[in-house]
């Protein structure tokens, strides 16, 4: 078992420290050498679900090769060090160096072809999730943004990122009972139907 690095408590920590911990860095980010704990509720997670397995269908029913991983426990690495999308779609060639051959073992952020976070209002990752990742994730040139959310109202926001400026504009925004319909470009092509609604049904 490897010894976990703490440095006594006190950061600046490393993707090798992340890693060397126990918990082998489970339910935590690393943001600029500091660990930022993830801690989503079940709402939370019930919304990246429903994501997940319609960007999964979609990419299916359109013979896409790509790999959408979900559950939070997923690394990328980003110019802060490591984060761990609640959804994601990469191209599945891209997953299955770090996955089966562990080459490299965390997924380069620049492979993505789009990254998706579920805002927890009140959460001290919702700053987190609007501004910082919105810089982030654009500055890693990843082509589609998007902001789901499931409190006070489920609603769904997309960002596109403008080459050009190396920023993400906003490109749709939807609540319950809109549906958006969202094309992600990979191999193939596929387009992703959402109402938010889903975001609170059971």
């Amino acid at each position: 078992m490897s010894v976990a690095h703490d440095h006594g408590g006190f950061g600046p920590y490393t993707m090798d420290d992340l890693h060397a911990r126990e918990d082998e860095g489970r339910g935590l980010e690393l943001e600029d050498g500091w660990l930022v704990e993830l801690s989503p509720s079940a709402p939370h997670n019930w919304v990246a679900m429903q994501l997940q397995e319609l960007l999964k269908a979609a990419a299916s029913d359109a013979g896409a090769a790509v790999f959408v991983a979900g559950g939070g426990e997923w690394e990328i690495s980003t110019p802060a060090g490591i984060r761990k999308p609640d959804v994601f779609v990469v191209p599945r060639s891209v997953a299955r160096n770090s996955i089966v051959d562990r080459s490299p073992a965390v997924i380069p952020g620049g492979e993505l072809l789009l990254v998706v976070e579920v805002v927890s209002p009140g959460s001290g990752s919702e700053r987190t999730d609007r501004v910082r990742k919105l810089k982030e994730y654009a500055a890693l040139g990843i082509p589609q943004y998007w902001l789901a959310e499931f409190s006070p109202h489920p609603a769904l926001q997309i960002f596109v990122l403008d080459e050009g400026f190396g920023a993400y504009r906003s490109h749709a925004v939807a609540a319950a009972g809109e549906v958006l319909k969202i094309e992600i470009q990979a191999d193939s092509a596929f387009t992703v139907a959402v109402d938010p609604a889903v975001f609170t049904e059971f």
